[in-house]
């Protein structure tokens, strides 16, 4: 379906129509009904690119079954857990939205978007056991997790997703950790649904098939530059605010706005693919998400893990991301020159330096890209032994443009976590990263209405309207203090959410 409503001179252009923009959009509308939005989008259709539902993980990702979150055991032989217990309340925020939208009529049928499924996290390996004991011990130790599950017999494992254990030698030691309140998640449907209540409102306007070209800093914003694809039309319109949240696109974008606060920041394409299996008699032994340890030279968003999914109304299995060497930047609108003409004297040496000293990922993505179906098979032997080839086939995911930039004078590549750009007067804010960006989509763009928008906040009626909104976000909700009442509000969003 296109749109081609456009609203002159309005508040806040959103630019992308991912799961950015569009709970961007939604809370802003609901913070101030009087607010006037435009969405443009390049694509003929919404939320087509990172947030499409067969472009990412699809994981509600909460920390509880991610180790790439806990990379490690310290000196001590225990495991920092702060990260998985920040992603778990962050995540709670953008399932709370969720639930006010279904609960106030702006959007229905929540089991489009969100189902649950356990989550689980597999690991094999003496070492690796002991870590995960040590994981579940720093974790099951807060209220969050209260309900997480730790076993290494191999009878309980099988009971939470037989097909981990069926083939698989007794005599290496297993371990895993489940919770049965995770979530499956279609970032492009609740994008859609979102979108959709925005375009009905009053003083708001979606333009698909319209390409950003030009950004402009003027007294009063910015003067947004953009070709309508259907009819070849420059159009210029102007907001007081402007939210880049094109994905894959964002860098280009901040670069053509020129502020300062983009210098010497880069991005590194990576490509992703799928193993899929449609096979009914396997996808219903297989109702969990199951993650395990990254591989050597992995980047964060390609650790592996076996995934039921629900998309376009049908179960399956993805297994993966498998990694790839790309130069674009979208996976629909990208072109393979992206990763050039994003090089800029201002950048060049930081990612000449990236380049240099991240030569086994380079490497890595080679050999990824050029691997066998008898390779990949490997690597799902290690989550399920039994697996054979007729009954899965490669397809191509999404792409992850890994933010680059300097911290502490070394230039680094961001893996994961979302980076938030915003300029000196704040009047522009652009997002850069990956996982688990979509997840905590709410708390993130909330961060950007305090910082750019705080007059929203400020009011007491702002205020209350936040907080009917997203009720623990104005609360410390990792304190075993304030367990009860977290508990009762996560509770009322599950049910709203229709969640088991």
């Amino acid at each position: 379906m296109a749109y081609s409503k456009h609203i002159e001179n309005p508040d806040v252009i959103l630019i992308g129509s991912g799961v950015m923009s569009a709970n961007l959009g939604a809370l802003l509308k609901r913070l101030e009904p009087k607010l006037k939005i435009q969405v443009y989008e390049v694509t003929a259709e919404l939320a087509q690119e990172s947030s499409h539902g067969w472009n990412n993980a699809g994981t509600g990702h909460a920390g509880i079954c991610e180790l790439s979150y806990t990379p490690k055991r310290e000196a001590d032989g225990t495991v920092n857990v702060q990260k998985v217990i920040e992603i778990y309340e962050q995540f709670s925020h953008s399932k709370q939205f969720w639930s006010y939208a279904v609960a106030e009529g702006m959007i229905n049928q929540p089991r489009d978007f969100i189902n649950s499924v356990q989550h689980i996290s597999f690991v094999h390996g003496a070492d690796q056991v002991d870590f995960l004991r040590a994981r579940h011990a720093g974790m099951a130790a807060h209220h969050f997790f209260a309900d997480l599950t730790y076993s290494t017999d191999a009878a309980t494992i099988s009971r939470w997703a037989p097909l981990l254990v069926e083939g698989r030698d007794p005599a290496v030691p297993i371990a895993a950790t489940q919770m049965a309140s995770g979530t499956d998640v279609n970032f492009g449907v609740i994008s859609r649904k979102l979108l959709n209540w925005l375009h009905a409102q009053p003083g708001c306007g979606l333009a698909t098939n319209h390409r950003v070209i030009d950004l402009k800093k003027t007294a009063t914003g910015w003067n947004v530059h953009g070709r309508d694809l259907t009819t070849g039309e420059i159009r210029q319109n102007h907001a007081k605010f402007v939210f880049v949240g094109a994905g894959g696109g964002s860098l280009h974008l901040l670069q053509k706005a020129g502020i300062p606060e983009s210098k010497g920041i880069g991005g590194f394409p990576i490509g992703g693919q799928w193993l899929v299996c449609d096979n009914p008699a396997i996808v219903e032994r297989h109702a969990a998400k199951v993650y395990g340890q990254a591989l050597d030279a992995a980047p964060t968003m390609a650790v592996p893990h076996l995934d039921q999914r629900v998309l376009d109304g049908k179960k399956t299995l993805l297994f993966g991301p498998f990694a790839a060497w790309t130069t674009k930047f979208l996976h629909r609108q990208g072109s393979w020159l992206d990763l050039v003409a994003s090089v800029k004297p201002h950048n060049f040496l930081t990612l000449l330096k990236i380049a240099a000293t991240n030569l086994p990922l380079v490497r890595y993505l080679v050999q990824q890209g050029t691997q066998s179906m008898a390779d990949r098979l490997a690597v799902l032997h290690i989550f399920y032994p039994n697996a054979q080839a007729k009954d899965w086939k490669l397809i191509d995911a999404g792409i992850r443009v890994q933010a680059i930039k300097k911290t502490d004078g070394e230039a680094g590549i961001v893996h994961y976590g979302t980076e938030v750009i915003t300029n000196a007067d704040r009047t522009i804010s652009a997002l850069l990263g990956a996982s688990p960006g979509a997840s905590v989509c709410v708390n993130i763009v909330l961060d950007v209405i305090k910082l750019c928008l705080p007059e929203l906040l400020a009011t007491s009626e702002g205020q209350a309207r936040l907080a009917a909104m997203v009720p623990t976000y104005a609360l410390d909700a990792k304190l075993a203090a304030n367990a009860a009442h977290f508990q009762a509000v996560q509770r009322a969003t599950d049910r709203h959410l229709q969640l088991i």
